[in-house]
């Protein structure tokens, strides 16, 4: 004898209702049921309309659990970002989330706060919900994570820097070149002491401290003693700090290239409090472009780093590889630009 299907009026004896039970009283297929409350956009809309009202009068709630056991990898991606208190993330991940959702897919959100162990352990962690894809930020990883990345086949894109290493894929933009346009652009302003002024030591930090170097010395001006260095969080009070103790320390520095804008924008107002006349007496860069870079005084000099369209591109080359496909090109460069402003 065969059972009648299920009915809005009594779903199955688990008291749980199915993705099937949506399916029968809209009239269409579960897996139709599944691309509709995914918000896919090859869905007829008025079918989308359908069977959100029939989920909405069953009180359908999704089972995660369940959806990733019969398609071997959950709806979301996994995500790992440095630090949520850097404006540069925040609209990384505005922009991944855009090119997501309208696919269907969620993002899960790991921070790592520049600790290579912290990110293997959260990377660890997520593979446990088989996501769907995996968006990293940086191409340093341990050799831990990459194996992770590795073995577990999880289509994976690399944020906010380049690789030539066969197999990766990644969408960012040269530190290193970044780090020596602007200090090349310092140098075409008539300045010959120059400082590189860094926090948090991150490994981007650390490219944009080469191609400081690399410019300088190819002008001859570099001296190792202009550069002071602090593993400390980048904050606009480490900037006034350290902006004070680097004129204190070498007073005949003329220019200034924090690695962050939030650092230059903590110098800047420490100059303001000294009475240190910018760009007259010392001019000054940042770096990202972060808002109220613009409104300082003197508006500050800085480059503008594309992270939203970073996070467009990445998520879209990840649905391409969880899609099956094989993206056009492996890297993509998006590049920089460098804001002259008054500070310099």
């Amino acid at each position: 004898m065969t059972s009648a299907p299920p009915s809005a009026s009594r779903p199955r004896a688990t008291g749980r209702v199915t993705l099937a039970d949506v399916a029968a009283l809209a009239g269409v297929s579960p897996i139709t049921v599944s691309r509709a409350l995914r918000g896919e956009r090859t869905v007829d809309p008025a079918l989308a309309e359908r069977v959100k009202a029939a989920a909405d009068q069953l009180r359908y709630m999704p089972d995660p659990a369940a959806r990733a056991l019969a398609s071997r990898h959950s709806s979301h991606v996994a995500v790992l970002i440095p630090m949520l208190s850097n404006a540069l993330f925040v609209d990384l991940l505005e922009a991944v989330q855009r090119t997501l959702r309208p696919a269907g897919y969620q993002t899960l959100i790991g921070i790592t706060h520049y600790d290579p162990q912290e990110e293997e352990q959260l990377l660890r962690e997520q593979l446990q919900h088989r996501p769907a894809g995996l968006l990293v930020t940086g191409a340093d990883q341990s050799a831990a994570t990459r194996e992770l990345i590795e073995r577990s086949g999880v289509p994976c894109v690399h944020l906010m820097e380049l690789t030539s290493t066969p197999g990766r894929y990644c969408v960012g933009f040269s530190q290193r070149d970044a780090g020596h346009a602007i200090t090349e652009h310092l140098v075409r302003r008539g300045h010959r002491r120059i400082a590189f002024v860094a926090a948090q030591l991150d490994p981007r930090t650390l490219q944009r401290a080469e191609g400081y170097r690399a410019c300088l010395r190819a002008h001859g001006l570099y001296d190792a003693n202009l550069e002071l260095l602090s593993p400390q969080p980048s904050s606009m009070a480490l900037g006034s700090e350290l902006f004070a103790q680097l004129l204190r320390d070498h007073p005949d520095c003329d220019a200034v290239f924090f690695c962050n804008d939030d650092l230059a924008q903590g110098g800047l107002l420490a100059a303001l409090r000294l009475g240190v006349k910018v760009p007259d007496r010392v001019a000054v860069a940042g770096f990202n472009d972060l808002s109220g870079s613009d409104q300082m005084l003197p508006p500050l000099t800085t480059v503008a780093t594309p992270r939203g369209a970073i996070g467009e591109a990445s998520a879209q080359m990840l649905l391409a590889l969880m899609r099956g496909e094989t993206p056009t090109r492996s890297s993509v460069d998006l590049g920089f630009e460098l804001r002259v402003r008054a500070s310099s």
